[in-house]
């Protein structure tokens, strides 16, 4: 039985068969779950951490306190 995957960039579970493997010259394997999420990692080099739809984002702010 294939396990969920979870997403590099916004750390949301998706099923298998769907979404993207990106493979890094360093032999690194990132997964995206869409291609807002490869975009945004890869072309634009945004923090996940940055962003309020992800989910590093709210494990940040849930910290605070």
């Amino acid at each position: 039985m294939p396990k969920p995957r979870v997403c590099s960039f916004c750390g949301k579970e998706f099923p298998p068969g769907t979404g993207m493997m990106y493979v890094r010259n360093d032999g690194v394997i990132l997964w995206y779950c869409s291609s807002k999420c490869r975009k945004n990692s890869l072309k634009l080099h945004r923090d996940s951490r940055k962003l309020k739809w992800t989910v590093y984002y709210r494990k940040k702010e849930k910290g605070k306190g």
